[in-house]
């Protein structure tokens, strides 16, 4: 039988403004290990610390530019894009333009402090 979510958990964000995260699939939100999938709101301006997370992340950018620092260089992601952050690869998420960004992500396994580890 399906499983109905019928709203999402509001996630405290890493970061040097607020950011809005909302879980509907996960550890926290519906108890799922195995993924997670959230609902991301970040301002212009916000940066998270760098992580190399034992997990693979999938994000799709809705609205906004959401920009993917890595060891290579800087992707910036537009409105329509997706990018994967690959388990094992240091990586830092921003979103340096006007109006911020809107996007989804999908960890695989899901995302948790445990296994995200940030930078210090």
């Amino acid at each position: 039988m399906p499983t109905l979510i019928p709203q999402p958990t509001r996630i405290q964000a890493a970061g040097n403004k607020p950011k809005i995260i909302d879980e509907y699939v996960g550890r926290v939100n519906s108890k799922t290990s195995a993924t997670s999938v959230a609902h991301m709101r970040s301002p212009q301006g916000w940066l998270e610390p760098g992580q190399t997370p034992e997990f693979d992340e999938f994000t799709i950018v809705l609205k906004g530019t959401l920009r993917v620092e890595h060891k290579g260089g800087t992707l910036d992601v537009h409105a329509g894009q997706a990018v994967v952050a690959h388990a094992g690869e240091w990586v830092r998420y921003s979103t340096p333009d006007d109006g911020g960004a809107e996007y989804i992500a999908v960890c695989l396994p899901a995302f948790s402090m445990e296994t995200v580890h940030r930078d210090k």
